[in-house]
């Protein structure tokens, strides 16, 4: 059964309805069709005015659904002959961050993201995306064999920011995430990045300095957490719904802001009501990318790539 949301106890109310008409005519001769038929009418309705006016802090809690489509579903979905390849010859394996070779629609690829994992124990085996060090190494290493044999990348944020263990901190966290991010600037291939759910902190970003930023309708980007940010200004966690609006996290503020070239669309009701359908959306928007950036050389990828990250922030300072 579908896990729902605090907001969507409405909904879930009338979803139940639904279901319980159904069972109860089950078996039964007689014709309820008409009453179904209205209360789905109704479901849709109240589905799409409560997502066409979700709160900052509303559109946070979609992101971070459990039933969200994650790396390893988009991948299966989206790719074939998918060849995951481990460790960053340094350190180790971290599983928070997975890639490969792999096929997307018919044109070899690098394929790189976070998992957060779908159960417990996958949760607790890939840290719930929370990447060390060594994750970061293993994209380092994979952008590097794309840009030797000429292959785009492309990359699936879905993380609450780098992992913030003692651990991580002694293998050099903050040089490894700044290491990843300036390999994505430095690019000679097309490199799109897709905001697939949460999207924390240099965590995030140090996969996606992309020449095409995409970003899930219901997703989140932002320099900290609700939560971290609220702890700090505040001391207490009551004011993250403020800090949720106030840090602008919502694809629609970030396409305004420039830090994100393109919104893809969800399903109503968002991506993990109809999870085949997004990632389908998905997949169209990231080939549209590609194709977009085809015949440009790794000159010209990389200055439009650094001019575009380059000029965030820049507007209206003299």
């Amino acid at each position: 059964m579908m896990t729902f949301l605090e907001f969507e106890k409405p909904i879930a109310e009338l979803e139940g309805k639904i279901r319980e008409l159904r069972s109860f005519s089950h078996g039964r001769d007689f014709d309820i069709g008409s009453e179904v038929g209205q209360l789905e009418g109704k479901l849709g309705r109240l589905l799409k005015d409560t997502y066409a006016n979700l709160t900052p802090w509303q559109k946070m809690q979609v992101a971070r659904h459990p039933e969200r489509p994650h790396f390893k579903d988009i991948v299966a979905h989206l790719t074939e002959d998918f060849t995951p390849l481990a460790g960053d010859r340094t350190f180790g394996e971290d599983e928070a961050v997975i890639g490969g070779l792999a096929r997307f629609r018919g044109e070899a690829c690098v394929i790189i993201g976070h998992e957060k994992g779908s159960d417990t124990e996958s949760r607790i085996r890939h840290n719930f995306g929370m990447a060390r060090p060594e994750g970061y190494r293993k994209a380092i290493r994979l952008m590097d064999m794309a840009d030797r044999f000429g292959l785009p990348v492309i990359t699936l944020v879905d993380t609450s920011g780098a992992y913030p263990g003692v651990g991580a901190e002694e293998r050099g966290q903050a040089e490894a995430i700044a290491r990843s991010t300036d390999k994505c600037l430095s690019l000679g291939v097309p490199l799109v990045t897709t905001i697939v759910g949460e999207g924390g902190s240099g965590g995030a970003v140090a996969i996606a300095a992309a020449n095409t930023v995409l970003m899930f309708e219901h997703a989140i980007y932002s320099v900290i957490s609700p939560e971290g940010c609220a702890s700090i200004l505040w001391r207490t966690n009551e004011k993250a719904k403020d800090a949720a609006t106030a840090l602008k996290i919502t694809a629609q503020d970030l396409l305004t802001l420039g830090v994100i070239d393109k919104i893809v669309a969800e399903p109503l009701g968002g991506a993990h009501r109809d999870r085949e359908r997004a990632m389908n959306m998905l997949g169209d928007a990231i080939e549209e990318s590609l194709k977009s950036m085809a015949g440009m050389d790794g000159e010209r990828l990389r200055r439009v790539r650094r001019e575009k990250f380059l000029a965030m922030g820049a507007k209206g300072i003299n």
